[in-house]
């Protein structure tokens, strides 16, 4: 339902902004007049875009009190259109309207001009209960909320915060790779860093050793857990910040990326009654995303699902998640002891990163549990060998061992702006496909930044232990062996990856970035 709110009579609230004139919509930006967020998401109230006509249009929450109207007609100094819109539609427009999109380099600017004032900005953390909802305009708070604002909004997946004698550098992770987007003078990075520590509730007075903490935020209704570490370094404190956006909790095997024998492979282990499934690759290769699919598939209510993670990402209703925390002993080994005795039908291990848990984890599984876990190796089959070299004694691993997967993650290609060509001589080496193949290559746009990439998208390879790999296993087979029976008839991570090129999903920069050089002719 929409209408004008065209005569509503001024009610008191704050000065009126400016004559009509100076209200002109940016070209596809925000407007220069707007609503402050706290009255906006306490009201039901949102300015959702500008017309060509010069008229502004207003979203109204249902259920909200229409009464509101008449403040913001007397706020505006102007007349707009009203739409009412349900509860999902009003808080997407609140976030898409508030997230403060290149907000953060103003900030930067004010802060660094704070002089001497600095010292007085490191002080409590505002009781706001959203990052948005701030009355303070302290320079460091209002940086600190407008980075990590920026950073959601834009995907970005770390936020380094990294202390020179030259000055301050914010850099940010976008689809696996750092670009600087703040530089500030040295003289900030103390105030910086603790207003970080104060909000993660770290000891802010001690600089002399790491620190871990975490800040959970809402960002327009939007749920992030963000993970902080610290680090001393020679010129103070570095401090990466990880963001974890609760809504990828969700992700479901049918979104994961799996295709065709991988995905068969992973739901038929995922069948088993017991064993142990792993999950490989390098670090932020998305090996816990891949866990955490495979564990929403399985909770359906009959199972008793018990994790134990360093540290827990995401929370998941209907599994007990048990956080490692080796200060008082909690290891992955004694956590895994522990809930062994809690009847579980299902187990996760974040990672088994030593003898006493992946012997632990194989005895788990020879008593009826189904077990899944990660391993830092650079395929599949180097999981087997990872796996004997903590003293796995072979026919137990060949009877506990179920599948593996090895994963990495590329960059997807912008469709709107990727670029056809004919493959040169050394791509086609380097691939192993024929000179002349049409592939793509970015370019660059408005809608990837400029970066010819948007998003990512999983490279996958997967065994399944069949009786001869159980044999190969038994016997203690190489790793070559191993790897040609099981990638007889599926494709390993550079086939993957070599499908994807020619797809057009990414580019042969990519795949040959992930993958090994032996591994180009397999």
């Amino acid at each position: 339902m929409t209408g004008p709110a065209d005569d509503l009579p001024p009610e008191g609230m704050g000065a009126p902004a400016p004559a009509p004139a100076a209200h002109a919509a940016g070209e596809g930006g925000l407007l220069p007049i707007d609503i402050p967020y706290g009255f906006a998401r306490k009201h039901g109230v949102v300015i959702t875009s500008g017309r060509a006509d010069g008229r502004i249009a207003v979203a109204l929450r249902d259920g909200a009190d229409p009464r509101v109207l008449v403040e913001v007609r007397r706020h505006l100094a102007r007349s707009f259109d009203v739409t009412i819109v349900d509860v999902p539609s009003f808080e997407k427009h609140l976030s898409d309207h508030y997230a403060m999109e290149g907000s953060a380099a103003a900030m930067a600017g004010s802060l660094a001009m704070g002089g001497d004032d600095l010292d007085f900005i490191a002080g409590d953390l505002p009781t706001a209960e959203d990052l948005l909802d701030s009355g303070d305009d302290a320079p460091a708070i209002r940086l600190i909320n407008g980075i990590i604002a920026e950073a959601a909004r834009q995907g970005v997946s770390d936020i380094h915060i990294e202390p020179y004698e030259t000055g301050l550098v914010v850099r940010m992770r976008m689809d696996g790779v750092l670009t600087e987007t703040l530089r500030m003078p040295a003289h900030v990075a103390p105030v910086v860093v603790s207003r970080v520590k104060v909000m993660a509730r770290l000891d802010i007075a001690e600089r002399r050793v790491p620190q871990d903490g975490r800040i959970g935020l809402t960002l327009g209704g939007k749920m992030l857990d963000v993970r902080v570490s610290t680090l001393p370094s020679r010129a103070g404190e570095r401090v990466v910040m990880r963001i974890l956006d609760k809504e990828n909790a969700g992700i479901s095997m049918d979104i994961l990326g799996l295709t065709g024998m991988t995905d068969q492979v992973l739901r038929s282990a995922l069948r088993e009654p017991n064993g142990i499934i792993l999950v490989t690759g390098p670090t932020g290769s998305g090996k816990t995303t891949t866990l955490y699919a495979g564990l929403r598939q399985l909770n359906d209510g009959s199972r008793n699902i018990l994790t134990v993670e360093d540290p827990v990402e995401y929370a998941i209703e209907g599994v007990g998640q048990t956080q490692v925390n080796a200060k008082v002993g909690l290891t992955f080994a004694a956590g895994l002891r522990a809930i062994l005795r809690q009847d579980p039908d299902v187990v996760m291990v974040g990672e088994i990163r030593d003898r006493e848990t992946a012997e632990i984890a194989v005895q788990a599984s020879l008593t009826g549990h189904l077990v899944l876990s990660t391993v830092h190796t650079n395929d599949a089959v180097g999981a087997i060998t990872r796996m004997r070299d903590m003293k796995v004694e072979p026919f137990l691993l060949a009877s506990t061992l179920r599948a593996v997967i090895a994963q990495r993650l590329v960059r997807r290609l912008c469709p709107d702006c990727r670029e056809q060509i004919p493959a040169d001589k050394s791509v086609s080496a380097l691939l192993g496909i024929d000179e002349g193949t049409l592939i793509y290559r970015p370019h660059g746009c408005e809608t990837c930044n400029s970066s010819g990439y948007k998003g990512r998208v999983g490279v996958f390879e997967a065994i399944r232990i069949d009786d001869t790999i159980r044999r190969m296993i038994n016997e203690g087979g190489d790793e070559s062996l191993i790897a040609r029976h099981a990638f007889l008839n599926a494709p390993n991570l550079i086939a993957a990856a070599r499908g994807l090129v020619l797809g057009g999903e990414t580019s042969a920069e990519e795949a040959i970035r992930i993958s090994r050089r032996e591994t180009i002719d397999a």
